[in-house]
């Protein structure tokens, strides 16, 4: 619970993501949509706390940022868990992908049979009086070599099927972590604002 409320609590037309990237905001968009609601896009870079996982790390963010922002927002963090890494990089994804990238993770995962990993979406929303976590995993595996051109962070190590991420491109976004975060989100949110 928060000292700060919003005055609009959950009677409002629209919301906030929070996100530097726009290739997020677009899927988010999307998705809400069919469940008619309408989302801004609040372009802004923020430094993620550390935490022992993704939910903590997204509350963390969330209530920090709720000091700057007086309306109602979500954010979105995800990584990626690796089976033979004993689910490294997990919640430092940002930080390991920044400082040893793809290239990096290969060269741990050399030899590796089991190639087992999935990505993890957490998204944190925060109306002013708590904040709610929702989150969706999709299982796959990692790949021998870098592929494709259209997904960034660690798409292109990682297999669905056949194909990584970012051989996919738009397709990607049909069964991604990201959107089974988001959904479940905007199903609730939704719920919720019928209510209001």
């Amino acid at each position: 619970m928060f000292e700060k409320n919003f005055k609009s609590s959950y009677a409002f037309e629209f919301m906030l993501f929070i996100t530097s990237n726009e290739g997020k905001f677009r899927e988010a968009k999307e998705i809400a949509k069919k469940f008619s609601i309408e989302i801004e896009w609040l372009k802004m870079e923020y430094e993620e706390p550390q935490g022992k996982d993704l939910e903590e790390i997204a509350v963390k963010s969330a209530k920090i940022l709720s000091k700057e922002i007086d309306k109602p927002f979500f954010i979105e963090d995800s990584g990626l868990f690796i089976e033979a890494l004993n689910g490294f990089p997990g919640p430092y994804s940002s930080y390991v992908f920044k400082t040893i990238g793809n290239k990096g993770i290969l060269k741990l995962m050399e030899g590796v049979e089991n190639r087992k990993a999935y990505f993890k979406a957490v998204v944190a929303f925060c109306d002013g009086r708590e904040i709610r976590t929702f989150e969706g995993i999709v299982y796959g595996e990692i790949s021998t070599e870098i592929k494709g051109e259209k997904g960034f962070g660690f798409d292109p190590i990682f297999l669905y099927g056949s194909k990584t991420f970012a051989e996919m491109g738009e397709e990607k976004n049909l069964f991604s972590h990201r959107r089974k975060a988001l959904e479940k989100f905007f199903l609730w949110a939704k719920t919720s604002f019928s209510q209001s």
